[in-house]
């Protein structure tokens, strides 16, 4: 029994029944933990974007420090550090939260690449005539680049929006109860691990077919286009 659930094995499709509200319970932790750290990895990766454009070298190499640590460590070293060593220095943070914030961290240094690209790829026209407006640096950057940027990005951050959610089931390792976290138990306890392994997979499948569906449209949609200056 698990969350409540008893479930009977005598029966391959009456144990995929029983098991699939255990699974979707499972599923919307997965969700939740994707769009959580799909988020803090938009921000962060726009921030540090930012950061390593900015013209001073104070500023951008401890940016670029940071990015490249990010990057080249480990998921799970990062994920083992926020839940395990933080709490040494009296930080601790829910088990699901720490997931979430060590998905957004790993994947904000990705995203700065992809928004370095973006931007780089806004015409310099553009720059210009904002300059020739008398607008601030910091209004330019928001108003005028940043909108032009995003539309040429959303494919490449559509894959790492896919990415992240394939890499939620890593938080099992610090209890989270995600989908494959959740297949795991009832195969332990079932002795039966094909039928909710297979579920897990089709679940997946699912949702990254959804997802990419999503991100096809939703660049279709957008315009790739300069915007009028005001």
């Amino acid at each position: 029994m698990l969350f409540g659930y008893e479930w009977d094995t005598t029966n391959g499709w009456t144990l995929a029944v029983s098991i699939l509200p255990i699974l979707m319970r499972g599923l919307w932790v997965t969700l939740q933990a994707t769009v959580l750290g799909f988020a803090i990895a938009m921000v962060l990766g726009l921030v540090l974007a930012a950061l390593k454009a900015a013209p001073s070298r104070l500023v951008s190499w401890p940016a670029r420090g940071v990015s490249e640590f990010l990057r080249d460590t480990p998921l799970l070293i990062q994920l083992f550090f926020l839940y395990y060593v933080l709490p040494e220095f009296g930080i601790i943070l829910p088990a699901f939260l720490t997931g979430a914030v060590a998905l957004g961290l790993q994947y904000s240094a990705y995203l700065s690449e992809v928004y370095r690209a973006g931007i780089e790829a806004v015409p310099r026209g553009q720059h210009e005539a904002a300059r020739a407006l008398n607008l601030a640096p910091r209004r330019t950057f928001s108003r005028i680049v940043v909108p032009q940027a995003i539309p040429r990005i959303v494919p490449a951050m559509g894959n790492y929006l896919v990415s992240i959610m394939k890499d939620v089931p890593v938080l099992s390792v610090v209890t989270v109860l995600e989908m494959l976290n959740v297949a795991k138990i009832i195969g332990d306890r079932t002795f039966n691990y094909l039928v909710p392994l297979s579920m897990v997979g089709g679940l997946y499948l699912i949702l990254t077919l959804v997802a990419a569906q999503g991100v096809r449209r939703l660049d279709r949609a957008l315009p790739k286009t300069g915007i009028p200056l005001k």
